[in-house]
């Protein structure tokens, strides 16, 4: 495939999750109902109104810890040459936090990665911090590793997602989120149709959950299958009351996380609206529309992405990502090339 194709999913991966999380920042927190008076229907970017309880008066645009988070991993598996390191991420995540304070922000850390910090803070071992992560806090932020290994090497691309989530996510549950998530948003760069792309999420699902620490709660593969099945063909007013309200929206990955893929199989063939639809839904609509933002922007590149929105959001965040692409598709080439990726054993 052409280098340009796989560049231009690669950004449309991160513009589609700047976008998703920029839609979904003015609704995130919020009940579906209090969306509604407030807003009406979710059309643009809006900014978060005086009395958002994350966001409140952020200008229209403005991305959130999904978009951050997930910058900050790219930058490190570009620096440590398609490696985490659980100890540096931590640090990364923790900085980034004391300076969205500084910013005067409410958007800090979820409660999964906060508790991690304080357990290796307190002396714990990075394996054990994240015994019981099972937030979408990994899944959110995983993107950058979906372009840094191709889908054909699923082995490797699931032990990246391991290293990149262990610190704070390490169970099953957000194991298993965070490699659905890489998968479809690799499968996409690399070329595959949607339905492709969503069958190696749940493929990647099943072996991520067999990763980490166990947590009682639903297969994130088999409810993300079940999910795709129940809303093929359904129309949209029926999906978003089945999403919201039958899946659900909490931070809980086996809610978000295939509420995400839900949409994406209901409404991919038009980004923008699935977009729309889930900064709609209430509770976490940020990450979930960033989710469903990375993985339909790997699908159908920048120009299926709604233009005058994206311009917007790079506008408002002076976001530069072609760098990031670049040194993500550099380590996707040359670190798996041939089936060579000897930093992986």
């Amino acid at each position: 495939m052409p280098e340009v194709d796989s560049q231009d999913r690669a950004l449309g991966a991160l513009l589609g999750l700047a976008l998703g999380d920029a839609l979904g920042m003015p609704t995130q927190s919020m009940s579906r109902e209090l969306i509604a008076a407030r807003y009406g229907p979710i059309t643009t970017l809006l900014a978060g109104a005086p009395d958002q309880p994350i966001a409140p008066g952020r200008p229209a645009g403005s991305i959130t810890d999904d978009t951050e988070q997930a910058l900050l991993l790219a930058q490190l598996l570009i620096d440590g040459a398609g490696r985490v390191d659980a100890l540096m991420f931590a640090e990364a995540l923790e900085l980034w936090e004391q300076d969205m304070v500084r910013r005067g922000s409410v958007d800090l850390l979820g409660p999964s990665t906060k508790r991690a910090i304080e357990r290796l803070r307190a002396g714990e071992s990075p394996e054990l911090a994240g015994r019981d992560g099972t937030t979408n806090g990994a899944a959110m932020r995983i993107a950058p590793v979906g372009i840094a290994v191709p889908a054909s090497e699923p082995a490797a691309l699931l032990e990246l997602v391991v290293q990149a989530s262990r610190v704070t996510h390490n169970t099953g549950l957000g194991i298993a989120a965070a490699a659905a998530v890489a998968a479809a948003v690799s499968a996409g760069v690399g070329g595959a149709d949607l339905p492709d792309a969503l069958d190696e999420a749940e493929r990647a699902a099943e072996a991520g959950a067999r990763r980490g620490h166990w947590s009682a709660g639903g297969s994130i593969a088999a409810r993300i299958r079940w999910a795709r099945r129940w809303v093929r063909g359904m129309p949209r007013a029926e999906l978003a009351d089945a999403v919201a309200d039958v899946i659900g929206t909490s931070v809980a990955s086996q809610e978000s996380v295939v509420a995400a893929f839900a949409l994406a199989e209901g409404l991919g063939a038009d980004p923008g609206e699935a977009l729309r639809t889930a900064a709609g839904l209430g509770g976490d609509t940020d990450t979930v529309a960033a989710i469903c933002g990375a993985i339909l922007g790997a699908r159908h590149g920048v120009a299926g992405l709604p233009a005058d929105l994206v311009d917007q959001v790079r506008t408002v965040n002076q976001l530069d990502l072609a760098p990031v692409v670049d040194g993500l598709l550099k380590l996707r080439t040359t670190q798996y090339s041939g089936g060579r990726h000897g930093h992986q054993h």
